[in-house]
């Protein structure tokens, strides 16, 4: 195990670049696979369709498959791995695999079975446009088993972040994006012939997506030594500890994907688009909280696990607290960039085909009021899996259900006021109570996340970024009188140079305040780079 310096510092940046490097190629390809729906379906039934139904299966993916494995597998095989060795880690996978494909098997059959009062429940609403809740429903049961196949490749993703492999598992959902970019362009032109909805091809690609996360990260769990076992015995007190610990932690890091779950719902009344606007709006928002979040959460929690089994308290302050700070110095000017530039990104990724200015605006209008609350999602990502590997489950339980009361409230109140971008703000809101609350009690619980050290580097951060957004906004307004024109290329030099200028006014003004972090996220991502 490295010292905890090492593990907390250089090291903590390396494995979180390694997981940023790999994320940043699926996000790119995810935002490829959006321009590519946003130019065959644009903010149409059919896409309103496939979000919805898409929406429920992934929903139970997010929170039983990924958050609830992040929060109760990776600590427990952790442990496990640390303490009894190989043997009984390889056995403990085999065992939360088999019970995986049983819960889930379960809850895919029961979907299918009962889809039509389900939607209908959820977008009763789309019954008031011909043939949009039949094509909801359809969809919803072709796109059901997905969830085995994220679950599988969750648990997969688990053993390998606990066996120091970031980059292949973070790379993986690539797969997913790849798979569905060909169907769409291959089967989608096919399906008329056949009778078939051409947004069918979106829902195939997700199966076969699924299929191919799994497979990508096989060869390399099994180079590491696993052999999978069929046994399933739920007296494992391992596999007993996951279960255990899945409840709360399917509840604990609900906030997120329940709020997302619920401004969906509420969109459905707002008329055809905003449940598309809101999703494009919010992917591209995922974007940094993938890339940068999600990243530094998957290289902090096996460290954390290590040390809470070894009950190393200091080092636990010192790798949360590096892993905040490094967060923040990624997503605050993140933030801000989003603020800034939401038009001209909307409008150079998705504005051709069947995307509209008109969806542009409303587009853009969505994701300033979703990166309002960036760092919040951030930094729930990175502390609600902590207070698993400590055994204190009830506390991310507790905020999450007061995040998900206060988001509904919040968006019941300002969806009346402000429309679809209400809902918006409304989830924004309540990810920053989550995200403070969190931090607030995992403060308590550490004695302390090196407090001091964190506001003054959130405070230089904070200048830096509004420096970056100054010379981001000023280069963007310009820009149009170097370069003229409304094409794509002439669209991307101009943002491309007002991204160029506003990063490097960030890394003139870093320097100038002596920012550590940002010393420690360019040598991580040269320890990345070269082993990759």
């Amino acid at each position: 195990m490295p010292p905890h310096g090492e593990t907390s510092g250089r090291t903590l940046a390396r494995s979180a670049s390694l997981a940023g490097a790999a994320t940043l190629a699926s996000r790119i390809l995810g935002l490829v696979r959006d321009q590519v729906l946003a130019a065959f379906f644009g903010a149409s039934d059919e896409m309103d369709a496939f979000i919805v139904a898409f929406r429920i299966p992934n929903l139970v993916r997010d929170l039983f498959a990924e958050g609830a494995m992040s929060a109760a597998f990776v600590p427990t095989f952790t442990r496990e791995l640390t303490t009894r060795g190989k043997d009984d880690a390889w056995r403990l996978g085999s065992n939360v695999l088999n019970a995986l494909l049983v819960v889930t098997g379960v809850l895919v059959t029961l979907g299918i079975i009962f889809a039509r009062p389900i939607v209908s429940a959820y977008a009763g609403s789309y019954a008031a446009v011909p043939g949009k809740l039949e094509l909801t429903i359809e969809l919803t049961r072709l796109m059901l088993p997905f969830l085995t196949l994220a679950a599988i490749a969750a648990a997969i993703m688990g053993m390998l972040n606990s066996l120091h492999h970031f980059f292949v598992p973070a790379l993986s959902p690539a797969t997913f994006n790849v798979a569905t970019i060909v169907c769409v362009l291959v089967l989608a032109p096919l399906m008329p012939a056949a009778h078939v909805p051409r947004i069918m091809a979106v829902a195939i690609g997700a199966i076969v997506g699924g299929g191919a996360q799994i497979a990508m990260q096989w060869r390399p769990l099994a180079r590491e030594g696993f052999r999978y076992s069929g046994s399933l015995n739920f007296h494992d007190p391992a596999l007993t500890r996951v279960l255990v610990l899945m409840g709360p932690g399917t509840i604990g890091l609900a906030a997120t994907q329940v709020n997302l779950f619920i401004n969906t719902l509420l969109a459905t009344s707002q008329g055809t688009g905003a449940v598309s606007w809101l999703q494009y709006a919010f992917r591209l928002m995922y974007f940094p909280i993938g890339l940068f979040g999600v990243s530094i959460a998957t290289a902090v929690l096996p460290a954390v696990s290590r040390h809470a089994a070894v009950n190393d308290s200091a080092a636990m302050r010192g790798t949360v607290a590096r892993g905040l700070r490094l967060m923040l110095m990624l997503n605050v000017p993140a933030t801000l960039g989003l603020l800034v530039l939401a038009t001209p990104i909307v409008r150079l990724l998705f504005e051709r085909g069947h995307f509209s200015p008109a969806d542009t605006a409303a587009t853009a209008t969505a994701l300033r009021w979703y990166a309002v609350g960036l760092v919040g999602y951030s930094a729930a990502r990175i502390v609600s899996p902590v207070f698993y590997a400590l055994g204190k489950s009830r506390v991310p339980v507790m905020v999450s259900v007061t995040s998900i009361a206060t988001n509904i409230a919040a968006s019941l109140a300002l969806v009346r006021a402000m429309g679809f971008a209400g809902l918006a703000l409304g989830t924004s809101i309540a990810a920053i109570g989550n995200g403070g609350a969190l931090l607030w009690m995992l403060r308590r619980h550490l004695g302390g996340i090196e407090g001091r050290a964190t506001f003054l580097a959130a405070v230089k951060i904070g200048v830096a970024a509004l420096v970056m957004a100054a010379v981001a906004a000023t280069v963007s307004r310009y820009s149009v009188a170097v370069v003229d024109g409304t094409s794509t290329a002439a669209q991307a030099v101009r943002l491309a140079g007002a991204i160029g200028c506003a990063l490097a006014a960030l890394a003139a003004s870093a320097k100038l305040l002596h920012i550590e972090e940002f010393t420690e996220a360019l040598g991580g991502l040269s320890s990345a780079r070269d082993t990759i």
